[in-house]
């Protein structure tokens, strides 16, 4: 027994030419949660934050995921068929996203505003990992409504019977990415947050939270078709997982051995 997969149309509504997909609409729920919890994070007493401030900050970052993740997956992913088709990059129509290219592009974003705005490189990225986790909740739910990314074939009682799958019952790795990288890295950043801590241990708790738990999650998620799997048991998001639970590990240590407080405080 298995659920079966409602067959949603990609797109909510189209104005002429002008189509709201599922996708976008996620994405912009994502920056508005994003928003609201920075401006929260402002309004606190001695924050160090201005509204502008964080609307700018927003702004590179918004950029820096898009150009980003576009990049990564291109680069990542589909490697071979851009060096055949250079103009792929451009392609957005035909989708195509990577985390961990976001994550890059949201690292320069960062760096960029840091360096103009003269703050700090670990006071800037510790305001801004606590906004991401409700983004790639609102992203995976999006990805789920799209019947994409679907998971392994299973035989658990909540598997799900993807229109695009095939006929076999798969792990909808969707939302265990929601869960996982969305709402439990979230609670476990907030709650991190409620006391200071040392410059650059949040951002550390991030990357290490989000790289482990989308290691655990690529047991349950379809390898890409073109890659398969290397060595025949590890996936491309495994591969660039390790680095960001390796680099989370790192910059926890380092912070506590150089313990300069940031102004993280509960959003």
């Amino acid at each position: 027994m298995a659920l079966q997969f409602p067959d949603i149309d990609p797109v909510i509504f189209s104005v002429g030419p002008l189509s709201v997909r599922w996708y976008g609409l996620m994405y912009l729920i994502g920056f508005a949660l994003a928003m609201w919890l920075a401006n929260r994070q402002a309004e606190k007493p001695n924050s160090g934050w201005t509204k502008e401030q964080v609307s700018d900050l927003l702004f590179y970052g918004m950029l820096g995921v898009i150009l980003g993740g576009r990049i990564g997956y291109v680069l990542f992913y589909q490697f071979s068929y851009f060096i055949e088709n250079p103009l792929y990059l451009f392609r957005i129509d035909q989708g195509g996203m990577s985390f961990h290219g976001g994550t890059l592009g949201v690292i320069t974003a960062i760096a960029i505003f840091a360096w103009t705005r003269k703050k700090s490189l670990f006071e800037v990225g510790d305001f801004v990992v606590p906004l991401v986790p409700l983004g790639l909740l609102a992203g995976r739910i999006g990805n789920f409504i799209n019947g994409e990314l679907w998971g392994r074939v299973t035989d658990v009682p909540w598997a799900f019977i993807f229109p695009s799958g095939g006929p076999e019952p798969r792990h909808p790795s969707q939302l265990y990415e929601a869960f996982l990288e969305g709402l439990v890295l979230f609670l476990i950043l907030q709650w991190f947050i409620k006391k200071p801590r040392p410059a650059g241990s949040v951002a550390g708790v991030f990357l290490l939270g989000y790289g482990v738990f989308r290691f655990i999650v690529e047991y349950f998620r379809e390898p890409d078709a073109h890659l398969g799997l290397f060595a025949g048991f590890i996936s491309m998001g495994q591969i660039l997982s390790l680095p960001m639970v390796i680099g989370g590990l790192g910059l926890l240590i380092w912070a506590y051995k150089k313990p300069q407080h940031s102004v993280a405080s509960k959003a």
